[in-house]
């Protein structure tokens, strides 16, 4: 199985920050991204652990791809849809993508295209392999509920820890200590921040030992105050919303993967002849208000790559007409150079070669006028089969003749 969890040094050198992005603006996206699965997933009725599935494959996501080449809000859509089913509470796409419509506004609904479902369809399948199908994902929240159940002291205020807690969970997934810490590492560090904030005090526990010297010792070990409070401090800096990030503008509008331009690449300039240049048109500029985004790939580019065939050079020497030319380098067949070299291109398939002329055998002269001989097996006929034996009737006075017809019917009464 895949290892799912990376140090400090590997998180600050996401595909994201590699490829140009702020390490503040990759939380800051990152923590949109969950936010938005978390308030999709509630309005459409789905449960805690099918959203917190759907932040885990967020999360892992990017840590292969960057925000740059996909849209945070179309994988959100797309990791809520396979969450949704591997946790067995599926709901289907456009319903999904109705409900983002509804939260998103048009600038950020503008980077899901022309077809909202068919991008979230095309990205499932880059998903499944970048997580490489590892599906089953545990949340803090069953670790949660199972070491409260331990603890003794006022129930009232137990409860009233365990909520705290739980809150405390649901928005650590806008952070990436799934991505650093086993969830139930999460969990303790968590339950450790509620008591010490609800003023709860842990101070016995059922199965308690006496090498215990914490109540999380039980359940875990070689846990330190170092770690616990690393994941604490991080969940707490969500609250603290810094002026910086209260003033930055939102991000501009990311381009549909269908409508992004195709990456483009260096082609030498055919050197045919001195006077003649060949280079290749520019791909067309979609139309839209995507402004720092100009290099996101196709989705079905991505998940279906076809290799880019590589012209070749001629030398001055080797010249020839440029409709003698085809895709590949070779040159066209002699025949074609003077019938349609005017409309021949040469990033076109040169046509199909006509299909062969198969020979007929010639018809007799008088294959018309002479009649076929008659079949002969209609010739001689089969006799009859042989006709049943006549039976005596009951005669004239029993109301029939003799004969085949008669021959074993009853006599009828008559009245």
């Amino acid at each position: 199985m895949p290892c799912w969890y990376y140090d400090k040094k590997e998180l600050r050198e996401t595909p994201s920050i590699l490829d140009g992005v702020t390490y503040e603006t990759e939380r800051r996206y990152r923590k949109e991204g969950a936010r938005f699965i978390m308030e999709c997933g509630t309005k459409m009725g789905l449960g805690h652990n099918t959203m917190a599935t759907g932040v885990v494959y967020f999360h892992r996501f990017y840590m292969f791809h960057s925000f740059k080449s996909f849209p945070r809000y179309v994988t959100a859509c797309c990791c809520l849809f396979l969450a949704g089913k591997v946790e067995e509470t599926p709901k289907k796409c456009r319903d999904i993508i109705k409900t983002a419509r509804g939260i998103l506004n048009d600038n950020y609904f503008y980077s899901f295209g022309d077809d909202p479902k068919e991008e979230v369809m095309t990205l499932e399948r880059i998903l499944l392999q970048t997580i490489k199908f590892d599906l089953q994902v545990e949340h803090p929240y069953t670790f949660l509920l199972k070491y409260a159940k331990c603890f003794k002291g006022d129930q009232q205020k137990l409860q009233k820890m365990v909520q705290m807690a739980w809150n405390f969970v649901n928005d650590s997934l806008s952070t990436v200590v799934c991505l650093q810490w086993e969830p139930e590492i999460i969990a303790v560090a968590l339950i450790h921040l509620a008591s010490k904030l609800s003023k709860f005090t842990v101070l016995d526990w059922l199965g308690r030992q006496p090498q215990h010297q914490r109540w999380w010792d039980m359940f875990v070990s070689n846990v330190t105050m170092e770690i616990l409070e690393d994941i604490c401090h991080q969940v707490l800096d969500l609250y603290q919303s810094t002026q910086k990030e209260g003033q930055e503008p939102n991000s501009p509008p990311q381009k549909p993967p269908s409508r992004a331009d195709s990456p483009t690449t260096n082609v030498k300039s055919l050197t045919l002849n001195s006077s003649v240049d060949c280079q290749p048109p520019p791909p067309p500029q979609p139309s839209g208000n995507g402004g720092e985004l100009n290099n996101i790939q196709s989705i079905k580019s991505l998940a279906n790559a076809v290799p880019v065939a590589v012209v070749s050079i001629l030398p001055p020497s080797d010249a020839l007409p440029l409709a003698a030319v085809n895709a590949v380098g070779a040159p066209l067949p002699p025949g074609n150079l003077n019938s349609n070299a005017a409309s021949y291109h040469m990033y076109h398939a040169p046509p199909p070669p006509p299909p062969p002329v198969v020979p007929m055998p010639p018809y007799a002269a008088n294959a018309w006028t002479q009649q076929p001989p008659p079949p002969t097996h209609y010739t001689t006929a089969a006799p009859p089969p042989p006709m049943p034996p006549m039976g005596p009737g009951p005669g004239p006075a029993g109301g029939g003749a003799p004969g085949y017809y008669n021959a074993g019917r009853q006599q009828q009464q008559r009245y």
